[in-house]
């Protein structure tokens, strides 16, 4: 294992083993398993938070996917250790926050993919957007040096999901 070039600082990240039901027909992880892996990276790190599923159904609010940006940068193939990390790199602390992600081939420090989604409060009774309670406010800012370091980032590094 080396040392993970993560692009940002005080990542909250998950370990996981490609699979073979990962693999698609090209012989390497398909396109559809990354978007299934930031869902659970996302899921366990507002677990850590405090804001659990329990505690959104319980509160029903939630947190519901707005917009997405993707960048695929290098195949995974099976057996291959990831680590799978993510920020919340924004926040109105209102409606919305933005959380990074980067998943990162642990051999080598390769990174494979990077993406940003944006996220908007959810009133899981009504469907629509709604203004975050209180401990969503303080469990989705932005570490002041994640803050700090994703605007130091070069444009290159920051245009996830662009040409």
């Amino acid at each position: 294992m080396i040392d993970v070039p993560f692009r940002l600082p005080d990542p909250y990240v998950v370990r996981h083993r490609v699979a073979a039901d990962e693999i698609d027909a090209y012989g390497h992880v398909n396109n559809a398993h990354y978007v299934r892996w930031l869902d659970r990276v996302a899921w366990d790190h507002s677990a850590a938070l405090g804001i659990t599923p329990g505690h959104c159904l319980t509160s029903r609010r939630g947190m519901a996917v707005r917009h997405s940006r993707l960048d695929y940068l290098s195949a995974l193939f099976e057996s291959d250790e990831v680590l799978i990390a993510t920020w919340i790199c924004a926040s109105d602390g209102r409606l919305r926050c933005s959380r990074r992600f980067e998943v990162v081939r642990a051999t080598d420090g390769v990174r494979a993919f990077e993406a940003e989604i944006d996220y908007f409060s959810l009133n899981l009774d009504t469907g629509r957007p709604s203004r975050f309670p209180p401990e969503f406010t303080s469990a989705y800012a932005p570490l002041p040096s994640v803050l700090a370091a994703y605007e130091a980032l070069p444009d290159a590094a920051r245009r996830v999901g662009s040409w």
